[in-house]
């Protein structure tokens, strides 16, 4: 169970995350459409798991690394923007949503 500081904090991050990754994407990677879906925090705020939509682009694995490589780069634009409302800017774990391909997959599977 989340505590009310996590879920501020994974709401802040989700956030300024998505505003990172709308003003970067079309020059850092690729064009794609990044959606930042979920974050979760540990309880002692020193990591942030994001899940990720990845959309406009046929190799998602490809630019998950790409996105993984340039972690440090995502952490620091974070950091300037988040800086002055958290103590120390958690580290960054980024994972693929698939739900959406889940939920289409399951769709196509019905017919409808």
């Amino acid at each position: 169970m989340e505590t009310t500081r996590q879920q501020k904090v994974a709401r802040l991050i989700q956030k300024d995350l998505g505003m990172i990754f709308q003003e970067e994407g079309v020059s850092a990677f690729g064009g794609a459409m990044i959606t930042v879906t979920k974050v979760y925090v540990t309880r002692d705020m020193s990591v942030a798991r994001v899940y990720l939509s990845l959309f406009s682009t046929p190799d998602k694995e490809g630019l998950m690394e790409l996105i993984r490589s340039n972690t440090r780069e995502i952490r620091y634009k974070l950091g300037i923007r988040i800086g002055k409302q958290v103590r120390v800017i958690p580290d960054l774990a980024f994972y693929i949503d698939d739900s959406l391909d889940y939920i289409e997959r399951i769709e196509k599977l019905l017919g409808n």
